[in-house]
């Protein structure tokens, strides 16, 4: 073993799940943190006031279990605060890592000096909603430009990367534009993470990007232009992976719609967003 191969053995980890009646899926999310086999993780739980006994899950695994809220930017700010290691990597509580996913990841960021790694996704879960999202995320998996950092040096996360609080869903892509707007390197690890999205509705949908196109204005605000260029990276990600759209045409057609949905589902989010932040 060379001494870099130690030095990223050696590597401390905090990992903070922020959580919110999430009992369906928490225990495998935990699970996964304490599997993992880099040794001496640290596991904190951000629980904003849960009533379905998620901290009682929490408790079986977590090093420590911190109530606070109001939402996830400000609950993973807290755990970044509470964290005592090198580098914080942050799961949302429906997503399960690979026994290795910590140790390459610290390999990667080794080998290449980055200061962020991500972890791309594949959506897991049942119906065909859900299918149509696999298939979207399918696309996006060599496309490092979309992916957000998921594992960041603590440090620099104390000092310019705090989650924007006036953000609730676009602040990984905030992290994302900051990070590579001041030079700290970004890059993809090995390995493809679960995201558990359950059977997904239409409702979910619309329901979940309506509360994060509230968000989008301040996104904005923070870095002109950058929704559309989010767009066009989207599209080149779909004409890129066309023979896999074609090769299965009806979670295609599915997907095509799902993405018409959710733009009408920001697009209502952000009115409302800017709504409220010209109400006195």
């Amino acid at each position: 073993m060379t001494g870099a191969d130690r030095d990223a053995e050696r590597a401390t980890v905090t990992v903070v799940v922020p959580t919110r009646n999430n009992i369906r899926t928490i225990e495998a999310c935990l699970r996964s943190v304490a599997e993992q086999t880099h040794p001496g993780v640290e596991l904190l739980v951000v629980d904003n006031h849960s009533s379905d006994g998620t901290p009682q899950v929490a408790e079986r695994f977590a090093d420590r279990v911190i109530t606070a809220g109001p939402e996830r930017s400000a609950q993973r700010n807290t755990g970044i605060e509470a964290a005592r290691s090198e580098w914080v990597l942050w799961l949302d509580s429906d997503m399960v890592l690979p026994p290795r996913t910590i140790a390459l990841a610290l390999d990667t960021a080794r080998a290449t000096g980055a200061t962020g790694i991500a972890l791309p996704e594949r959506t897991i879960g049942e119906g065909f909603w859900t299918a149509c999202r696999a298939l979207e995320r399918e696309c996006y998996l060599d496309d490092p430009w979309l992916h957000n950092p998921r594992l960041v040096r603590r440090d620099y996360l104390l000092g310019d990367g705090t989650f924007h609080t006036d953000m609730s869903g676009p602040e990984d892509a905030d992290l994302r534009m900051k990070m590579r707007s001041s030079g700290a390197g970004i890059e993809l690890a090995p390995i493809i993470i679960d995201h558990d999205e359950g059977r997904l509705t239409v409702r979910d949908v619309m329901s979940k990007r309506y509360y994060y196109g509230r968000s989008i204005p301040a996104f904005a605000e923070q870095h002109e232009g950058a929704v559309g260029a989010q767009g066009k990276a989207v599209l080149r990600s779909y004409l890129r992976n066309h023979r896999r759209l074609l090769g299965d045409p009806a979670h295609a057609i599915g997907m095509v719609a799902l993405r018409a949905m959710e733009a009408g589902g920001y697009a209502m989010g952000a009115r409302r967003g800017r709504k409220d932040r010209t109400t006195p």
